[in-house]
C-alpha cells in the first residue's frame, strides 16, 4: 500500500481528503465512500450508492436513495 498524503483529524473524527484525489477517483459531494477495519487499518472505498429497500445498485435516485423499481412499487402502493 501506497503512502500518497496524511491529513490530521479534527476534533468531530473528520479528515479531508484532497483535492487531488477527489478528481482522480471521481470522488464528489454526492459519493459514498465506504469504511472498512482490515487487521487494525482504516481502509477507505468509494462505493456505489445502493437502494435503502432492496440493496439494489441500479438506477438508484442518489436523493431518495432507492432504485427506479422501488420508486415505482412505492408510487404503486
Amino acid at each position: 500500500m501506497k503512502l500518497i498524503t496524511e491529513r490530521k483529524i479534527d476534533e468531530l473524527g473528520r479528515i479531508v481528503l484532497p483535492s487531488e484525489i477527489r478528481s482522480k477517483l471521481g470522488i464528489t459531494s454526492k459519493s459514498t465512500i465506504g469504511i472498512f477495519e482490515d487487521n487494525g487499518n482504516i481502509v477507505l472505498k468509494k462505493t456505489e450508492p445502493s437502494c435503502k429497500l432492496c440493496g439494489s445498485t441500479n438506477q438508484v435516485n442518489e436523493n431518495f436513495s432507492l432504485c427506479a423499481e422501488c420508486i415505482a412499487k412505492v408510487k404503486q402502493s
